[in-house]
């Protein structure tokens, strides 16, 4: 097989593809266009344009191989594609996702028994389900003053609507049922409102998911500076001096090893994976990895009684995202720590019912995410005496719900058959909490901080303390407890980096552009 020909050096490399590197690229692209940028990920590219989300795939076969492709070492192993695997709690991955073979649970520990990875370019971004509501009270970052700024920013970039689904038939149903029953007391910001979703409209008029192809946008698939590297292994990051160097790539390809030399390097692996090539890389701070957190979820099922199905040119369902209940959203609050995300059964990406003919969009899954405590031994460690299948240090997971945990739970149980039942007619007795992990919103383990105190990773622009030139980005970039989707915060957080890095690349190729005109 032909070696490909990996560059020497780059201003930027972003080891990584989903949303949060790909904002670094967009960023990068358009407020420092003079710098080369290289990105590098591990998996395949799956989808066209690359990045983009799989439930695009209008042909249902091409989109299934789209997903096996996505599953790395998992590949070919069950998943969780039917209403029995869910309830019985069956340790099954997520179509286009795959779990951890060991080290996912200790005795008289939780665990994380599903905790789960994507290999593919664009990441988790695309598989996921596209929610994008914003963090509130305890959620926010409180040393950040331009977060609300940022996370307008975050928007524009995954392209944020909550118009998605307007003329949906069951839409309106649904949020004046769900707000009868939560939206008393409520501030009118924390009230039931449709989900701030990540969609986009084609000019035949389909609903279509966004995925890591839309955060980069026409600025960067159009830069010539910037390259995307599929099935690149990174497994060292080198620094000189205390500063990021570069990185060492494995072409999974034809096995061969390259040194990509790098002003800048920025690891956006995921919460997993991202602490790990840190720890490969001798870059272990005391609170690497530590402080993960996962949102305990609970779900659920209501069939929306008296309603028909009115045959429209808007109501076919194309990837999966229908258009006839759309997507409802009951915001967090520090006095109900969890977030909810009730959607037509169609757009959910874990069944809830049984597939007896029903009307179109009526079965409504339900969904609460909760807000975990955080606990310094919560985390992920690294055995260097064993290997993953990729070849880095095996991941060992530690993790506990806390009395408190357990009480939230239990409150988010009762809450969400209250809200079953007002919208409906529920489809079981009781509802089900998930297995620890399932919500793929793992957080903290590469954790901002205020400063360098011993209880972060980085600094509030995601630079690691003590590597300079070195920034991580993602979810597990994420400091506070949070019970929302927590996307968009990570993209947010990524902007912020990647202006960092592109006023230091303008400061450093103004003196580089001096120095030429001196020597000349």
């Amino acid at each position: 097989m032909t070696q490909r020909s990996y560059p020497a050096a780059v201003d930027v490399a972003i080891v990584g593809s989903g949303p949060t590197a790909s904002a670094y690229a967009r960023i990068l692209s358009e407020e420092a266009p003079g710098a080369t940028i290289a990105m590098f990920e591990v998996g395949p590219t799956v989808s066209n344009p690359p990045g983009a989300h799989v439930k695009n795939i209008a042909d249902e076969q091409r989109r299934t191989l789209a997903q096996r492709a996505s599953e790395g070492p998992g590949a070919g192993a069950a998943t969780v594609n039917s209403p029995g695997a869910v309830k019985s709690g069956e340790r099954r991955a997520r179509p286009g996702t795959y779990l951890l073979t060991e080290g996912y649970a200790f005795a008289g520990e939780d665990g994380l028994p599903v905790a789960a990875m994507s290999s593919n370019v664009g990441g988790m971004g695309a598989h996921w389900t596209a929610a994008c509501p914003r963090p509130a009270g305890k959620e926010l970052i409180g040393f950040l003053p331009d977060l609300d700024a940022l996370l307008d920013d975050a928007e524009r970039l995954l392209g944020v609507t909550t118009h998605a689904f307007d003329d949906a038939p069951f839409s309106d149903i649904v949020l004046s049922k769900l707000a009868a029953a939560v939206d008393d007391g409520r501030e009118s910001a924390r009230r039931v409102q449709p989900m701030p979703l990540a969609v986009h409209r084609e000019p035949d008029g389909r609903l279509m998911w966004s995925g890591a192809d839309v955060v980069m946008g026409e600025a960067t698939r159009n830069n010539p500076r910037f390259d995307l590297f599929d099935e690149s292994l990174v497994t060292k990051v080198t620094l000189d001096g205390g500063r990021a160097a570069g990185l060492e790539v494995q072409d999974r390809r034809t096995g061969g090893s390259h040194h990509v030399a790098a002003r800048f390097v920025v690891v956006a692996a995921d919460a997993l994976r991202t602490p790990q090539l840190l720890w490969a890389s001798g870059i272990q701070p005391d609170a690497l990895g530590r402080y993960l957190n996962d949102q305990p979820q609970i779900v659920f099922a209501s069939r929306l009684e008296g309603v028909s199905f009115a045959e429209t040119a808007e109501s076919n369902c194309h990837g999966g995202l229908t258009r006839q209940s759309g997507v409802a959203w009951v915001p967090y609050s520090d006095d109900v720590p969890f977030h909810g995300q009730i959607m037509q059964l169609d757009a959910s990406p874990v069944p809830l019912a049984d597939d007896d003919p029903v009307v179109p969009g009526s079965i409504v899954g339900l969904g609460l995410f909760c807000a975990k405590d955080l606990q310094r031994d919560d985390r992920v460690v690294f055995d260097d005496d064993e290997r993953d299948a990729y070849g880095m240090p095996a991941m060992r997971i530690h993790y506990r719900l806390t009395d408190r945990d357990h009480e939230v739970i239990e409150r988010a149980k009762s809450e969400i058959v209250r809200l079953g039942n007002a919208v409906g007619l529920p489809l079981d007795d009781r509802p089900f909490v998930l297995p620890p992990g399932s919500s793929l919103h793992y957080q903290g383990s590469t954790r901002m901080g205020a400063s360098d105190n011993g209880e972060s990773v980085c600094s509030p622009d995601s630079e690691v303390w003590g590597a300079e030139g070195l920034f991580v980005a993602g979810n597990g970039v994420i400091p506070t407890a949070t019970a929302c989707n927590p996307t968009l915060t990570a993209v947010a957080l990524a902007v912020r980096g990647a202006r960092r890095i592109a006023r230091n690349l303008a400061v450093t190729l103004l003196m580089s552009e001096s120095d030429n005109r001196i020597t000349k």
